[in-house]
């Protein structure tokens, strides 16, 4: 069956996920966390540090709000090895605990016509099983390539928050290890694109490529210690279109441009410039 665009508003059944300080981490350390200065990010690499209470990076959202997805099953039946992730937003209603459970619930928001492809978006509401409360949603799109022509609206394109023409207010460089990509599947990604040198040919790549919600994560460090000075409560929510792949080992550089009070606008590129998180913007709390 192809893609049905009358799938849009389905949703998934909920489905709840837990994490332990561990698992916090562990995140932390696949988007290399500590690296650079290891006390200015003890906070979230470990647990029993005279004086520093654990925290959680704000990108873990992408890895805890796990379930959603199931939505998808809703839209038709199509091949898995065409579908890449092409934007990822996330908007925290409050600080990730350091332990806790969610239940999550995905819904198809949109499904669009691109001719080649279709793209779909799924939002998924993450809740706080201990309070009850909201604790994060996840807006993610995919393009499935070779679902297009079945006749539904082409939706938004062009540009997406453009940064401004000028030079960047911030920049911050971070070089990826060699086995980033090993380290940052233990958070739950296991896709053998990411690990298997065999599965990374068969995708037309010399050797396995980095998770980009990997790079997603290590440019949200860049924007949580630049712009909310470390301060996970002071982070409000992110998007991004990821641009290009990355190699394992690649140095990346988060460029930032401040726009407006609590707003900031970002693209981080890799090793030869090339953009490969574009589109990028921060929403955040000004420091009192």
């Amino acid at each position: 069956m192809p893609i049905d665009p009358t799938a849009v508003g389905s949703q998934s059944e909920p489905v709840r996920h837990s994490w332990t300080s561990s698992d916090a981490i562990l995140y932390a350390l696949g988007v290399g966390a500590g690296a650079v200065d290891p006390l200015d990010e003890l906070g979230f690499t470990t647990e029993n540090s005279n004086g520093v209470t654990q925290q959680v990076l704000p990108t873990m959202a992408v890895v805890l709000g796990v379930g959603g997805g199931g939505a998808f099953g809703s839209i038709g039946s199509f091949n898995p090895a065409m579908l890449v992730h092409g934007e990822q937003a996330i908007q925290l209603h409050g600080p990730i605990p350091v332990a806790g459970e969610v239940e999550t619930v995905g819904e198809i928001t949109a499904i669009y016509d691109k001719g080649k492809g279709a793209l779909v978006e799924v939002r998924s509401a993450s809740t706080d099983t201990a309070t009850g409360q909201p604790l994060f949603t996840t807006t993610m799109s995919a393009f499935i390539r070779g679902e297009g022509g079945f006749g539904g609206e082409r939706g938004p394109s062009g540009p997406k928050n453009p940064p401004p023409e000028r030079a960047p207010d911030h920049e911050q460089a971070y070089v990826t290890r060699s086995d980033q990509a090993l380290i940052y599947r233990l958070s739950g990604d296991r896709n053998p694109l990411h690990s298997d040198p065999t599965f990374a040919a068969m995708g037309g790549f010399d050797r396995p490529i980095l998770h980009g919600l990997c790079t997603y994560g290590f440019t949200g460090r860049a924007l949580l210690h630049r712009l909310c000075e470390g301060d996970p409560t002071r982070f409000r929510a992110m998007e991004g279109r990821f641009s290009s792949p990355v190699m394992p080992g690649e140095r990346l550089m988060v460029h930032m441009w401040e726009t407006g009070a609590g707003e900031a606008l970002f693209q981080t590129t890799g090793d030869d410039g090339r953009a490969v998180l574009s589109g990028g913007r921060l929403a955040y709390a000004v420091a009192s």
